[in-house]
């Protein structure tokens, strides 16, 4: 019987408290400090964020010029938005967009581990690392998708990209039909984290 992939909200939970352990433990040894975690976590939250993520989709939503350089030449591209400092770094490396269009669905796993271009989408979900969801996800695209809530069309190509630690790719999603008269802070309100993995469609969260 297949085993069907589901967002794991209890294993997150669970990872969450082995990771408070671990902290714990390492200030406790005197490997790290508390202050180095703030750091780190004011960074995540304050630079390296979906944020990021959201004004590139828009960006490209609202200008076709920049949406046909950020898939040819995405450094490049992204180079010429109001982004943090660093974004080649902290998992950034690499970075490589492909867009949604119709009759053409994107989605993006990692088989190896879990490589995830962090300054554009933030920290991974748990469930992206799950092993369940990594097998299905590259054997039967479709069906996982279907499980997820994403529902296509039998002809629409579903086209799977593995990240690893030299592409890291992330989905623009299509906008929805109906936001033309949108502003951007609207357009970005429809942009999520799974939309950019290709787990859901814009303006539908999974």
């Amino acid at each position: 019987m297949t085993e069907q992939f589901s967002y794991p909200s209890d294993r997150e939970q669970s990872s969450a408290d082995r990771v408070g352990a671990l902290e714990r433990l390492l200030i406790e040894k005197g490997v790290i400090t508390g202050e180095t975690v703030d750091k780190v976590l004011a960074y995540f939250e304050s630079e390296m964020t979906p944020l990021n993520g959201q004004k590139i989709v828009v960006k490209a939503w609202t200008d076709p010029d920049f949406a046909a350089r950020v898939v040819v030449d995405t450094p490049g591209a992204l180079a010429e938005l109001d982004l943090p400092e660093g974004m080649a770094g902290a998992e950034g490396e690499h970075l490589q967009a492909v867009a949604n269009e119709p009759g053409v669905h994107n989605l993006v796993i990692c088989t190896l581990c879990s490589c995830f271009p962090w300054p554009v989408l933030g920290l991974p979900p748990y469930w992206y690392k799950d092993p369940v969801f990594r097998a299905r996800a590259a054997r039967e695209p479709r069906t996982v998708l279907t499980e997820v809530g994403v529902d296509l069309a039998e002809d629409t190509e579903i086209k799977v990209w593995d990240s690893s630690g030299h592409s890291r790719w992330f989905v623009i999603p299509e906008r929805p039909a109906g936001t033309e008269g949108f502003t951007e802070e609207q357009l970005m309100g429809l942009v999520t984290t799974e939309s950019m993995m290709g787990v859901a469609l814009a303006g539908h969260p999974a």
